[in-house]
């Protein structure tokens, strides 16, 4: 028998226990160790909540978690409850599938002001993650400014703008939406350090700004390059940009309250406010010669008392493993940390790509495990993480469990929404009954 212990139960957690099914049938036994009670990492507490359709993946994670060979152990926190090094002492592999849930900082004077929050921390308020469900956004009307030219930064300024009625078939948390229902009656601008050519935006999330019943996205057509550029573009992001154009096209004297700004050749320098942001001191930038944006010493201020960054991710580092600071994710070549210790997802690469990328990750991973070891040994794998556990007192969550907390918030849900999420480890656990 092959015991594997992979930590994070996330979408590449999940993916690796599917490959490791496949590549090793019923030989192998596989425990997902994740430090909150419920399972999916970045299917329930990154994907935007407008998003049912991306989490119905879910389903798939779910399949692989009820059978035989793969289990669920939550509310078991590695380095806490458990080290990497006794991990190692009772599997054959050990795979980190930890994610990149913390911000990257922005680095720039007054980004520690009340207002300046990080994505993974803004989204996880509204999304209703545990470490993030305190955050008190300053949603007072006083514009918004949000950085990045992604799909995240998309997702922040959408649910900023959406009505309380565009959120109803949502998952959004009440706090969240409680606070957002009145409305951010402030503009809000996305601030992107290049042009259109060079966003990371999709048609699909880049379209939906269109049709909001609030707001209107606003481009200045003046950014845009001459349309025949486009051609050089691959067919995803000559779509986008084609959003950008009808967006310059539309008449920027609408009924809709908010704007949408798009504001490209733009990066932040500053953040300003007496005891709490006020404004974001923006340098206008210019592309140079090898794609990079420089800046250009012409200033100007947007006013802002909300700041959300959307300018990356990094991986926590866990003691006793190898961490590249400068990328922000663990130290590896291909996947291998050490010997019998691996890496997957963006706890291997850093945080790029879609959820489906880390299919192929999860099973290139699996590949090598099965390379470096020719079978199974006599590792105690799952029974002595259960002693260990046992013996130290801690709290296990199994999937049932989960199952017993899922059912309880679909039960919870408001009129038209598909639950209501507990947002505190205890209410979890006591959920279980």
């Amino acid at each position: 028998m092959r015991h594997i212990a992979v930590i994070g139960s996330g979408p590449a957690g999940y993916y690796t226990a599917e490959a490791a099914q496949k590549m090793f049938g019923d030989a192998v036994r596989v425990d997902i160790i994740d430090r909150l009670p419920v399972p999916f990492g970045l299917i329930r507490t990154g994907v935007a909540p407008d998003h049912q359709s991306i989490k119905a993946v879910s389903r798939r994670y779910e399949a692989t978690a009820l059978t035989e060979s793969v289990r669920f152990v939550g509310n078991v926190s590695v380095g806490r409850d458990v080290a990497i090094a006794e991990l190692l002492e009772l599997y054959d592999a050990v795979v980190l599938a930890t994610g990149a849930p913390a911000d990257r900082p922005i680095g720039i004077p007054g980004d520690d002001l009340p207002g300046v929050v990080g994505s993974a921390a803004f989204v996880g308020w509204y999304n209703g993650h545990p470490d993030h469900a305190a955050l008190a956004p300053a949603l007072d009307g006083g514009g918004a400014v949000v950085i990045g030219n992604g799909n995240v930064a998309l997702d922040v300024a959408r649910i900023l703008a959406k009505t309380e009625d565009e959120l109803g078939g949502s998952d959004i948390v009440g706090h969240a939406l409680d606070r957002l229902k009145g409305g951010h009656a402030g503009d809000i601008t996305i601030l992107g350090r290049r042009g259109p050519h060079q966003i990371a935006m999709t048609p699909k999330e880049l379209g939906e700004l269109g049709h909001l019943a609030r707001a209107r996205p606003v481009v200045d057509a003046a950014d845009l390059p001459p349309v025949e550029d486009d051609a050089a573009l691959d067919p995803g992001q000559r779509k986008s940009v084609t959003h950008l154009r009808d967006f310059a096209g539309r008449d920027d004297t609408g009924d809709a309250p908010i704007r949408i700004v798009f504001d490209f050749f733009a990066r932040p320098v500053a953040i300003e406010g007496e005891g709490r942001a006020e404004r974001v001191i923006v340098e206008r930038t210019a592309i140079g010669a090898d794609g990079s944006a420089r800046g250009t010493g012409e200033t100007y201020a947007v006013p802002a008392t909300l700041v959300v960054s959307c300018i990356g991710y990094r991986t926590p580092p866990i003691e006793g493993v190898p961490y590249d600071e400068a990328a922000g994710r663990f130290a590896n070549d291909e996947g291998r940390i050490a010997p019998g210790l691996y890496a997957v997802g963006w706890a291997r690469r850093g945080p790029t790509g879609t959820i489906g990328t880390n299919r192929p990750d999860g099973f290139a991973i699996v590949d090598k495990i099965a390379e470096d070891s020719a079978g199974g040994s006599d590792k105690p794998g799952r029974p002595g993480l259960d002693a260990l556990l046992a013996e130290r007192g801690v709290d296990v969550v199994t999937f049932r469990d989960w199952q017993r907390i899922d059912a309880a918030e679909v039960a919870r849900a408001r009129t038209g929404a598909p639950r209501e999420k507990f947002v505190a480890v205890d209410d979890m656990l006591d959920a279980r009954g």
